[in-house]
């Protein structure tokens, strides 16, 4: 555990002497600020036109701020998880310092969950910037913070598994931007998958849309703790860190 750790620090530190950390806290800040000042801005418009017609609709803010918020954020992760994760291994093999990783006392196992925790950690740096937003609507509104505490649990869930497969992808290049090109084209494979249900009822394109990161992550954004869930993103995590061993594996073999 303290090597992990070792490595998990060593890794973060890379990270926030370079402009990458803070290029992404920046990017994903600024992103979904402007997604918040509109979907606000939007249930404003409609609190008041609706009062302006002395009409009364049903308005919820989980429902039409917070759950549309969280779900852009998805959206947003998607495009970013791939620069987090590019350089873990693929930088490693550019600079040849691999070798020195590969021949080391230190396991696999250790430096692979040191480097993809390291990415998990900087992933929620991200998320917990996007949390000033909704304090602005728990002071000004009243929230149920249930719902939004088990989405942000799905959104984590959700980025583990991504960052999972993005480092595997990392170990099977020395280029980054082969690396993140990659990372980016298949988790948006694995998010559009769920498309394939739309018109069509087989058995296979059940199992595809069983498959899709967005179908796992629905109820996590009503609020809802499901377990098949929480399990789908952990197994696609542990497949993700699986297939790394594997592939650091050959390299130690080869070194």
């Amino acid at each position: 555990m303290r090597n992990i750790w070792i490595i998990c620090r060593k890794e973060l530190h890379s990270y926030f002497v370079s402009p990458i950390a803070y290029l992404l806290l920046t990017m994903f800040a600024v992103i979904m600020g402007f997604f918040f000042w509109n979907v606000l801005g939007y249930f404003v418009f409609l609190g008041m036109e609706s009062q302006m017609r002395g009409e009364m609709y049903p308005m919820n803010v989980n429902e039409q701020v917070i759950r549309p918020l969280l779900s852009n954020m998805s959206v947003v992760g998607l495009f970013l998880i791939p620069m987090i994760t590019m350089r873990l291994f693929a930088e490693e093999k550019r600079t040849g310092t691999i070798e020195l990783l590969a021949t080391s006392p230190v396991r696999d196992a250790e430096v692979i969950l040191g480097k993809w925790l390291a990415a998990v950690i900087l992933y929620g740096c991200m998320m917990l910037l996007t949390s000033l937003n909704f304090v602005f609507i728990f002071k000004y509104g009243n929230p149920d913070w249930k719902p939004l505490a088990v989405a942000y649990l799905g959104l984590l869930l959700q980025a583990a598994a991504l960052l999972a497969i993005g480092t595997f992808i990392s170990t099977l290049t020395r280029n980054q931007i082969i690396a993140g090109a990659a990372t980016f084209g298949v988790c948006l494979l694995l998010w559009v998958l769920g498309w394939v249900s739309g018109y069509e009822t087989a058995t296979w394109a059940q199992v595809l849309s069983y498959m899709s990161v967005i179908t796992h992550f629905e109820s996590f954004a009503k609020g809802v703790l499901d377990s098949k869930d929480a399990v789908f993103y952990l197994t696609l995590t542990f497949l993700g860190l699986f297939f790394t061993a594997r592939s650091m594996e050959s390299l130690r073999w080869r070194s």
